[in-house]
């Protein structure tokens, strides 16, 4: 492998676990010590699933088989394109991802809050980075979707109202997944599922029903 790879090098070795590369940025001075660029990763779409769910990690009982798969890939990956992997559960103090989704160039914060990405809608999610020590040439940033989607129905999506501009009502939410006809725990978040960007995402109904347990 290069010891010098690039986004389009990066993006094609994490496809081969189906991980997709979802925004890529450039680290300040001293943010990541010795690397200049950062790639974040996250699931790639309907194969995703599938591929992880068949993995070890998710036969041996033991717990989080999600993101012990994520740091055993990711670290792989780390070591063959000379990078260093970052895991959004390594700290404190934690890594920024929701802020280095933002400088990317293709995250913002949607209607309701959530972050909304270009071509994951708001079914955004990250596995892990990788930080390199040389600096990446970028490619210019996406349009952010909402600025198109007249009809915005992020908004009304939430049978409680739970998400908004002023900020998330969790409790609200969590006593919400207990009615009869609430559909967010097998399907998903009705907010997330509701963004037509979301369609970009491909995530199955088995993988958003992995988290919400996880998330109850």
């Amino acid at each position: 492998m290069t010891s010098h790879p690039d986004i389009a090098t990066i993006a094609r070795a994490a496809q081969a676990h189906h991980l997709a590369a979802l925004g890529a940025l450039h680290l300040a001075p001293d943010e990541v010590p010795g690397h200049q660029s950062l790639v974040l990763l996250g699931p790639g779409g309907p194969g995703f699933w599938p591929h992880v769910s068949a993995a070890p990690e998710f036969a041996d009982a033991a717990p989080d088989p999600l993101d012990r798969w994520s740091h055993r890939v990711i670290t792989a990956l780390a070591h063959d394109l000379g990078a260093r992997a970052i895991f959004p559960w390594d700290g404190p103090p934690w890594p920024p991802f929701t802020g280095w989704a933002r400088r990317s160039g293709r995250a913002w914060p949607s209607p309701v809050g959530l972050l909304v990405h270009d071509s994951h809608g708001l079914m955004l999610s990250f596995r892990g980075a990788l930080a390199l020590p040389h600096r990446l040439a970028l490619p210019a940033a996406a349009a952010r979707p909402c600025d198109t989607c007249a009809d915005q129905p992020c908004r009304s999506a939430c049978p409680v109202g739970a998400l908004s501009p002023d900020g998330y009502d969790v409790p609200a939410c969590k006593s919400d997944l207990n009615r009869p006809g609430n559909t967010c725990m097998a399907r998903g978040c009705a907010v997330r599922r509701a963004c037509p960007a979301s369609a970009g995402a491909a995530r199955s109904e088995a993988q958003s029903a992995f988290h919400m347990g996880y998330f109850r």
